[in-house]
């Protein structure tokens, strides 16, 4: 598996210091809200290519 360039190990790593850091608790709370801020990332994106879009064809 390779992501951004980081290995299995490095991604194990990087997850069990968030689950230290933050708690087996608020850690759902913390992807949730990563996923809608996500989410919203990609709709402004295709609003905005929707809006250039039409702006061509006027």
């Amino acid at each position: 598996m390779n992501l951004f360039g980081l290995g299995t190990p490095e991604i194990i790593l990087i997850l069990f210091v968030l689950l230290l850091f933050f708690g087996k608790d608020k850690l759902p709370g913390l992807a949730k809200s990563i996923g809608q801020s996500f989410k919203e990332l990609k709709s402004s994106f295709s609003d905005g290519s929707k809006d250039k879009d039409s702006g061509k064809k006027s």
